[in-house]
């Protein structure tokens, strides 16, 4: 009788989902002759060969079709045993997370905590990006759980809809009486990074509210626009929530031309294939974790 691996089945599962050994290396954090090794080991257990790995790449032969089908009942066999047998004190693994800066800037810190009192021997390894780099992140496997502005429209990813951040406008202390209201507009507006949704959505506003002249300096660092604006060198439209410490210290100050962008509508997304019930939990505990930060704050 075959001696099968589990870890050996999922790496199989994990090539045949992407498409490859390269991909799947990635997805799995392993070398490629790693994941290479594991489907060799399969194969010479089961007595067979599971790809065709001709020069149009590798394609799964008719055992390995039927292979499929039963290496998903043994991987939803053990996510079943993970979450209804073994101690989640008991578990470990690696939890690959991504957040938002501005979500990075809030509650990282004590999501990370709370799920390290839920899986003390989980290993969190995260990573601070825009969200367009965190959603193909997601889609290439290379992340569990993304925080990120979503939801992400795909019917394989499910998507927890966190509360959302308003946004302010802010502009140094006392930066002059004769500039008030709409005027400020007239000054470079510092904000998001290019390639995101709120620096697109701002584009269209000002270009509607105030003309295509306007000066916009995007930027990857939402503290670095904090400090522009405390410097007086420009104005701009972040979360209330990252700009509310800046303004109790007497740094900054809202100021109201008239309108303001929508909140920014963030969302805990994972893939839902296959299931995770460790990564099922991170995203309800991001849930939890937000709720508290923006009732503790109010905002």
């Amino acid at each position: 009788m075959a001696r099968i691996n589990i870890e050996n089945l999922k790496t199989f599962l994990t090539v045949v989902r992407l498409g490859g050994v390269r991909k799947a290396s990635a997805g799995l954090n392993l070398t490629q002759p790693a994941v290479t090794a594991r489907i060799k080991t399969l194969e010479d257990s089961l007595g067979c060969v599971l790809f065709d790995r001709s020069a149009g790449g590798m394609k799964l032969t008719k055992r390995g079709e039927l292979l499929v089908a039963h290496a998903e009942k043994f991987e939803y066999l053990s996510e079943l045993v993970e979450r209804e047998v073994v101690d989640p004190k008991g578990i470990e693994g690696r939890l690959r997370l991504g957040v938002s800066e501005t979500i990075a800037q809030c509650w990282l810190p004590e999501l990370v905590a709370k799920l390290h009192l839920i899986y003390p021997s989980l290993e969190i390894e995260f990573n601070v990006d825009i969200s367009i780099n965190l959603r193909a992140g997601i889609l290439n496997r290379e992340i569990d759980l993304a925080i990120l502005l979503g939801p992400i429209s795909d019917y394989s990813v499910n998507n927890i809809v966190l509360p959302g951040f308003k946004m302010a406008w802010y502009a140094a202390k006392n930066s002059g009486p004769e500039v008030t209201g709409s005027a400020y507009l007239s000054r470079p507006v510092l904000t998001y990074a290019r390639h995101t949704r709120p620096y697109r959505e701002l584009k269209e506003m000002l270009f509607e509210k105030v003309g295509p002249n306007v000066s916009m300096f995007p930027s990857s660092s939402l503290s670095a626009c904090f400090r522009l604006v405390e410097a007086n060198l420009g104005i701009a439209v972040l979360p209330r929530a990252l700009g509310a410490d800046y303004v109790a210290a007497g740094k900054i100050e809202e100021f109201d031309p008239g309108w303001v962008p929508n909140p920014l509508e963030f969302s805990a997304s994972y893939l839902g294939d296959p299931k995770s019930h460790m990564v099922q939990t991170a995203a309800k505990t991001a849930y939890e974790v937000a709720v508290a930060y923006h009732g503790d704050r109010k905002i």
